[in-house]
């Protein structure tokens, strides 16, 4: 028997912008979708407890590169190495709520390299632990907050047929 993914995870998913994707094609790369946020939040982690605005504002480009195109940089490794290894289909393109979550990631970046640049180092490893901690919830359990704001402010996923 295939393997599905929990109403709960699929919903989490749509909640993110896949929600126009076939389930059997999500269930195959769901796991993957993870390694983008785990990869951002394990360089937020290391640029915060470095205290480093030079890691902070490489992360950045790639969050802004992120939210300006339905790829995000991070898919690539999947696209072109991984899922050769796996056999798996590539990754679908990201939706606007995911890309809104990576724009606002951006703006957070910048925040907090702003603040360990400034001298403000308590407020840049809160800000910047703050930041982690919402890239591990989607990198660990596909609960993405700022695709929770966007989904709040324009409305919610399309039903599932």
């Amino acid at each position: 028997m295939a393997r599905t993914l929990g109403y709960k995870r699929l919903h989490r998913l749509d909640i993110q912008g896949f929600e126009r994707i076939d389930e059997g094609r999500l269930t195959e790369v769901a796991p993957w979708l993870r390694l983008a946020f785990g990869l951002c939040a394990a360089l937020a982690a290391l640029g915060t407890a470095l205290a480093s605005p030079k890691v902070l504002l490489v992360l950045t480009a790639v969050a802004f590169t992120a939210a300006l195109s339905p790829v995000h940089p991070f898919d690539l490794i999947y696209n072109h190495g991984i899922r050769r290894a796996t056999g798996t289909r590539p990754l679908p393109k990201r939706g606007v709520p995911s890309r809104f979550a990576c724009g606002l990631g951006s703006v957070w970046l910048i925040f907090t390299a702003w603040a360990f640049f400034g001298g403000l180092t308590p407020l840049g490893y809160a800000s910047g632990a703050v930041l982690t901690s919402v890239a591990l919830l989607v990198a660990t359990a596909d609960i993405c907050i700022p695709s929770m704001i966007f989904r709040a402010l324009f409305g919610g996923p399309a039903p599932r047929r």
